[in-house]
């Protein structure tokens, strides 16, 4: 029987044996002169470790004693860096001095690190710490603090900003481009276009009349308190 005669019966069979070595080769040509795939440059946001709301906070120092409190309707730790994202915090910053009231504020949005040695206020900031009387019997009015992107280190009870701040105390009022604070002795600095208005310890106190004294150039204070 001749190879033509052999296929002729089997034609069928013999069709099949050729379609699939041509799909075979065709995919093979195919694969060999394609293009790599394009890899996906997406990245997606870093997924949440886990989600706290209605939440309340303590940080310690190295003594044991408290460094920070805070609360905020809602928390999210990260995966990657473990850090914390938080919305609309509501802090405390003790003072660490006997008699003195601690600091209270918020901010639009705050971050902290693994560790909880490095804290970011974001946004509006604004502290507040209340009226008291000192060992001496002297009344240290009202300070307030008004200012945006801070960065903290709750355990050193230290503060600084780039961003511009104004600092009241009573009716004493000054402004500057740029702070930085020691809240374990309410030293205060404004860094760059210092200038405000001073009244004399005995009359700074809200709605007290009296002359203002102008700041000058002076770049840094420590409150009366």
């Amino acid at each position: 029987m001749s190879l033509r005669e052999y296929l002729r019966d089997r034609r069928i069979p013999a069709a099949i044996v050729i379609v699939g070595l041509a799909t075979a080769l065709t995919q093979f040509l195919y694969w060999w002169v394609a293009p790599s795939p394009k890899v996906s440059d997406f990245v997606g946001p870093p997924r949440s470790g886990y989600v706290l709301t209605n939440f309340k906070m303590w940080s310690y120092d190295i003594d044991g004693l408290p460094s920070f409190r805070m609360t905020a309707p809602h928390l999210e730790r990260r995966e990657g860096d473990e850090s914390l994202y938080i919305n609309t915090p509501k802090f405390d910053m003790p003072s660490k001095q006997p008699g003195v009231p601690d600091w209270d504020g918020n901010s639009l949005y705050g971050w902290v690190n693994q560790k909880g040695t490095l804290l970011k206020l974001q946004g509006p900031v604004y502290m507040h710490r209340p009226a008291y009387t000192d060992a001496t019997g002297a009344i240290s009015p009202i300070a307030t603090m008004h200012t945006s992107e801070i960065t903290a280190w709750p355990k050193e009870n230290r503060m600084e900003t780039a961003e511009p701040a104004t600092l009241t105390q009573g009716d004493s009022k000054m402004y500057g481009i740029g702070m930085r604070a020691n809240l374990n002795d309410n030293h205060m600095e404004l860094l760059h276009d210092v200038h405000g208005i001073l009244f004399p310890r005995k009359r700074n106190a809200p709605a007290q009349p009296g002359h203002a004294q102008p700041a000058g150039s002076a770049a840094s204070a420590r409150e009366a308190g």
